[in-house]
């Protein structure tokens, strides 16, 4: 009967096209979650899946000797994905706070930036963000900028992403987005949208990292170690400058 109940349960996997381990079935593939619609990190351009963190994963699968394969998910649902073994690593801008540190294994973080206010352009009432108090921000409910704009006493309204968010910014749907300046960056350089602003700065520099189960620390070794090489042989610096005109990775 346990033989018959197992086989049944294999075929339903099979027929799903679900996976019980990400890369159980094949050790030289590192399976990579990633949104795929997060400019200029992690997004589509003619087809095919690019960005930033796209490519550190990729550097980094390479110096590991594994095949990257990358599994799109929405970021709120991106960590359940993680947890449930669809992928190994997830390679979405996570930024390193203690409530992350203390439930993934983390790597060594690949970027550093600062958060912004973004508002629409003709508001002159948030200028900080003890502004946000009272106001209503659109925000990844998981995200880190989701906690920032609710501990400065901001109503968070859920979005998928940020061109959402300016979506309802601009329709008066909400005061404002708070989010990493490098993507409102590439946002308004790609759109030339002037209909929206970076209003204030949110006063604290973050770092992001690639996330693992917590038990998977061995992975997460090698990628460190992936890192300081390619931190080392310049790969990093090279990448940053690509997307960013500057390096972002220390």
């Amino acid at each position: 009967m346990r033989k018959f109940i197992a086989a049944a349960v294999l075929a339903v996997v099979a027929a799903t096209g679900l996976s019980a381990c990400s890369s159980a079935s094949d050790p030289n593939v590192l399976k990579i979650g990633t949104e795929g619609t997060y400019a200029p990190f992690s997004y589509q351009e003619g087809g095919t899946l690019t960005g930033y963190d796209v490519e550190v994963a990729r550097a980094v699968g390479e110096k590991l000797g594994k095949k990257v394969e990358f599994v799109q998910t929405p970021w709120d649902s991106i960590f359940a994905g993680l947890e449930s073994k669809r992928f190994d690593l997830v390679a979405n801008q996570v930024t390193v706070n203690p409530e992350r540190t203390a439930k993934y294994a983390l790597s060594q973080p690949y970027t550093t930036s600062e958060g912004v206010i973004v508002t629409k352009s003709d508001n002159t009432t948030i200028t900080s963000l003890a502004s946000l108090a009272g106001k209503t921000t659109a925000q990844s409910a998981t995200s880190n900028w989701s906690k920032v704009a609710s501990g400065a006493g901001a109503k968070v309204e859920a979005v998928e992403g940020f061109v959402q968010a300016v979506q309802l910014l601009k329709a008066g749907r909400v005061d404002a987005t708070v989010n990493d300046t490098l993507a409102v960056g590439e946002y308004t350089k790609k759109t030339g949208d002037t209909g929206i602003k970076i209003a204030a700065r949110t006063g604290e520099t973050s770092k992001q990292a690639f996330a693992a189960r917590k038990d998977d620390t061995a992975l997460i070794a090698d990628v460190d170690k992936a890192l300081a090489e390619l931190r080392a042989d310049g790969t990093l610096a090279r990448l940053s400058e690509k997307y960013f005109g500057t390096d972002v990775s220390r």
